[in-house]
């Protein structure tokens, strides 16, 4: 018997929700982690309660929900209580802190946040300066409204929130690599139609295991939609384990494993085993990874990978190769039917194929992109500028309609697969009492993606002490926005303009003298990766 999948006229996620409750009600839905698997059903019988425990709580269409959690069930349940009360969900990362994490709280102005006992630890001083006015702790260790008082709620008659397409369901925030991140806004019809382009990877009864986290759009838009709306399983684990990873997905009965290049990347740097070639998964993806990498996962684990996909919060996918299909390894894939693409100079002129350019995108049909940053119309028209989404990557069309990624235009750095904002790490390092300046950079990382490079000048007669400024930047950023090498200097190069001239930082790479904290032997464990009170040995 063939399950009709979410019929055309569904263009909500919680219409999509309601029909996978209808059409596939007992089957396995999602895992997180090492839990039970959760069908349709039953996460529907946890929604209605929390859906309207919120609305008791005063939650309406339009408030925005801001969580900090992990990878874990709550996520799932609120996503899909807030989707039926018609509120935005924020998903912020959980690995913020400082100002990184209060920028993003007050901008979105929730009026609730709902996190676990770490991530509310971390905002505790942050609250007076945001709008937030509820707190949900789904951990019950506080005097904070509890999970079990949300789950507890009684669901009741509810009357439908109007939406559409083209409602606001959920805000995500980039990486603000040229200043503070933005809220990408984005609407119920950018969610399906995300969803749906993936179906090209997810197919009816496929069962997916990913990493990804839930707070990033890989995770919502890449990784949970496509197997709502195309009658699909997934088993999210709660962090990424390169020694495990490939073992855990086939545990977990999937036979789609998805990740990024710098996942696909790591799994091949560990030893091999013999039961490597066990997996026969039906299809790896670890979009971007070298073709002599690709031929040696694909040996190895005797698994088709497929790594040729590109796009970005603002509009996924904006290419990709379908399971099956037409594909050019070391490309980012076809460009999506629903997208047009063009390749601009910097005068917005559109240069032929093969000469390279800055991607500028647009979508054939509505509700097919984001919405715009939020709160931020000069920002939105910037990066509309004559009616093309401008992306800030460079590359060119090889004229077989695919689509070559070359480099980032933007002053963006990429680590342990995730967008480092440079601006942001800049002021949280000058924070520090001892520098008066600093400057961010990537340098080449021998697994993959990059290494950061903090160039800083310090106060007159000061001494710096390598592991007091890790302690501190420990404190004060994420972990993999921690530099690896401190570069310690007189000045920075700066134009006429008084503006650092990075380029110059980046052609001298590794000076004489660099401090490398990886060689030095400080690190941050990965039970302690949350944590905000450490202190170095002798403090």
């Amino acid at each position: 018997m063939t399950i009709p999948l979410p019929p055309a006229e569904v263009t909500t996620l919680d219409a999509a929700f309601r029909h996978r409750v209808t059409v596939l009600p007992d089957e396995d839905f999602i895992r997180i982690g090492t839990g039970p698997w959760v069908s349709a059903a039953e996460l529907d019988k946890r929604v209605g309660p929390v859906a309207a425990s919120l609305r008791e709580l005063g939650v309406r269409p339009g408030d925005r929900v801001a969580t900090i959690l992990p990878n874990r069930i709550e996520i799932i349940e609120l996503l899909f209580a807030i989707a039926r009360i018609g509120a935005v969900v924020v998903p912020l990362n959980y690995w913020l802190k400082g100002e990184f994490l209060q920028h993003q709280i007050k901008d979105c102005g929730a009026r609730v946040l709902v996190a676990d006992t770490d991530g509310l630890a971390a905002a505790a001083t942050l609250m007076p300066a945001t709008d937030v006015e509820i707190l949900i702790d789904v951990d019950g260790d506080s005097d904070r409204v509890s999970w079990a008082t949300l789950r507890a709620g009684q669901p009741g008659q509810q009357e439908p929130v109007p939406s559409g397409p083209s409602t606001l369901q959920a805000i995500l925030y980039t990486s603000g690599t040229t200043g503070l991140p933005k809220g990408c806004m984005l609407g119920n019809g950018y969610l399906i139609h995300s969803g749906r382009e993936y179906g090209k990877w997810v197919y009816p009864g496929d069962r997916v295991f990913t990493a990804w986290p839930l707070f990033h759009a890989s995770g919502l838009l890449n990784g949970l939609l496509p197997v709502l709306l195309n009658n699909a399983s997934i088993a999210f684990d709660t962090e990424f384990h390169a020694s495990t990873y490939m073992a855990t997905a086939r545990a977990a009965g999937a036979n789609i494993v998805l990740g990024v290049g710098f996942h696909g990347r790591a799994i091949l740097a560990q030893p091999p085993l013999p039961q490597d070639g066990d997996c026969h998964f039906k299809l790896a993806v670890f979009p971007p990874m070298p073709e002599h990498q690709q031929l040696e996962f694909e040996k190895r684990f005797n698994t088709p990978l497929l790594c040729e996909g590109y796009g970005q919060t603002e509009i996924l996918p904006i290419t990709l190769s379908a399971f099956g299909g037409r594909r050019k390894r070391g490309t980012t894939g076809e460009i999506a039917s629903t997208i047009e693409v063009r390749i601009t100079d910097d005068d917005d002129i559109e240069v032929p194929d093969g000469e390279v350019g800055e991607i500028t995108v647009r979508p054939v049909h509505p509700d097919t992109m984001f919405a715009g940053y939020w709160r931020n119309p000069e920002a939105t028209l910037q990066a509309w500028r004559g009616l093309w989404h401008h992306t800030g990557d460079s590359g060119y069309k090889d004229g077989d309609g695919f689509l070559v990624f070359v480099d980032r235009k933007r002053d963006a750095v990429r680590r342990r697969g995730e967008n480092v904002s440079t601006f942001q790490l800049e002021t949280a390092i000058c924070d520090h009492p001892d520098v008066s300046a600093a400057a961010v950079t990537a340098v080449p990382s021998a697994v993959g993606e990059d290494d950061i490079k903090a160039s800083v000048v310090l106060g007159d007669g000061v001494i710096l002490d390598p592991a007091e400024m890790f302690s501190f930047l420990r404190n004060s950023v994420p972990y993999y926005a921690i530099p690896r090498y401190l570069d310690v200097r007189p000045s920075l190069p700066t134009n006429a303009m008084g503006r650092v001239m990075k380029q110059s930082l980046r052609d001298e790479g590794l000076p004489a003298g660099v401090i490398d904290f990886e060689a030095l032997g400080f690190s941050v464990p990965r039970q302690e990766r949350r944590k905000t009170d450490y202190s170095p040995p002798g403090s």
